[in-house]
């Protein structure tokens, strides 16, 4: 079995950037062939779509494309009580931390800037969402209430949520559970490129929704840039991707494992360690065929092909070295074992979720944490944030000035707007009827004091 096995001092500048690139290659290369299927469902709609199911899915969707009250039933019938009961307790646990966070959230504030100058922002909900559950390689209930629970939580009033079939034309029943347990029921029988593009601009059964989130394969982020200029594409989420920064401290057979967590998930995933120990990296080698080999065949595949194409170890000679490689992948998931945490998590800046210590492994985060799992990649966790009640949340600015505050400020406007050249602009100061202003002064001063 391969493991790539890199020095970072040794790495050509291409060589680097193919590694700090992973699947972003992939996903530009395929952009020609999710074209037309992005066209064809927005002239055909319905019709496409079904026809995409049987293609991709080989599913024959009978009857609705979305989920029936039955569905929903019949799923709590067909999944295991355990199985249930832990979507229950990790849910909750996701519910608990994004209320926490709507908690902190002001839904309308003002300060004043100067006297009579008053600023501030109103807090609300987007109008509609599309929530994307990929199921190619895997059910996962997870990412329903991963993304479900922080709109609902928003305040978002439609909900549309699209995954993909099942062989038999059905959900995925945990995940339709997920689903009901969020308190979203309309969850659609679509997936791929093709569910991106009936969100951006509808069909006869799927509304039209302002934004889209959710992780996928290539095929489902390319349709994401191609309709970035018909919806908001939300966090960039595509191929899983993570790593273990690590010193000498961190646990060789733990490590294996946790570069396992992500690996698994497909060829195009992402996972490598990052440290400053060669005898760590060396261990680490020693036991991935074992734990690989222990895997059903899928998921040792994925990782086989992983650990030779994006994936691997790097070895740096300082942890700044090793830190200053990760601040430049801007990593999706990042888990830290390293003797002095604390020093470190201060100068991580680009990660979308930072997990610290062994008894923190990725796999709690995925799932049970509370934090959300749905985080950008592609080196996109730069600019994006991790999912939260804000991804759904919007800041509209509000401003009130009363007649002490526009006699401060009418000069200095004037002498900007005439700079610009928008005459009109100044004219609106010099030109406007200011008598009525005195009946307004008593009003403002007691209208200032409460302004929120």
């Amino acid at each position: 079995m391969i493991v790539n096995l890199w020095k970072l001092r040794d790495l050509s500048q291409a060589e680097k950037t193919t590694i700090i690139k992973r699947s972003e290659t992939d996903i530009a290369a395929i952009i020609s062939a999710v074209t037309p299927i992005i066209e064809d469902v927005r002239v055909r709609g319905d019709e496409a779509l079904r026809y995409y199911a049987q293609k991709f899915d080989g599913a024959v969707i009978q009857g609705h494309l979305m989920a029936t009250d039955a569905d929903f039933e019949q799923a709590y019938q067909q999944v295991e009580p355990s199985v249930v009961d832990a979507i229950q307790q990790c849910a909750e646990n996701v519910k608990i931390h994004h209320e926490q966070q709507m908690r902190r959230v002001e839904k309308q504030w003002m300060e004043e800037v100067k006297p009579g100058i008053f600023a501030g922002e109103k807090i609300t909900p987007i109008p509609s969402a599309g929530i994307y559950v990929p199921r190619g390689k895997g059910a996962f209930p997870s990412v329903m209430y991963m993304l479900c629970l922080p709109a609902v939580i928003a305040g978002v009033k439609t909900i549309a949520v699209c995954t993909p079939p099942t062989a038999s034309g059905g959900i995925d029943a945990a995940s339709l559970i997920a689903a009901d347990i969020c308190g979203v029921r309309n969850v659609y029988k679509v997936g791929g490129a093709q569910a991106i593009a009936a969100l951006a601009y509808g069909t006869e059964s799927i509304p039209k929704v302002s934004q889209v989130n959710g992780p996928g394969s290539p095929y489902v982020a390319a349709a994401k840039r191609l309709l970035s200029h018909i919806i908001n594409s939300g966090i960039p989420a595509g191929p899983s991707e993570a790593i273990i920064l690590a010193d000498k401290t961190a646990d060789p057979w733990n490590t294996a494992l946790d570069l396992i967590n992500e690996a698994e998930h497909g060829p195009d995933s992402a996972s490598l360690l990052v440290t400053t120990s060669q005898e760590l990296a060396d261990k680490v080698i020693s036991h991935l065929p074992q734990i690989i080999n222990s895997l059903p065949p899928q998921r040792k595949n994925y990782c086989e092909k992983v650990f030779s194409k994006y994936g691997g170890i790097i070895v740096c000679e300082t942890m700044n070295e090793a830190v200053d490689f990760c601040n430049e992948y801007a990593v999706e998931h990042l888990l830290m074992k390293v003797e002095d945490s604390d020093a470190v998590l201060a100068k991580l800046d680009n990660c979308g979720e930072i997990l610290i210590g062994e008894t923190t492994p990725i796999v709690i985060g995925n799932f049970g944490v509370g934090v959300n799992a749905v985080l950008p990649t592609g080196q996109n966790a730069l600019t994006h944030d991790c999912t939260s009640v804000w991804t759904f949340l919007k800041r509209t600015s509000l401003s009130y000035v009363t007649p002490l505050g526009y006699r401060c400020l009418k000069q200095p406007v004037e002498i900007l707007a005439e700079y610009e050249g928008f005459s009109g602009h100044a004219e609106v100061l010099r030109q406007r009827n200011e008598d009525s202003f005195a009946d307004l002064e008593l009003e403002a001063i007691f209208s200032a004091r409460d302004v929120s």
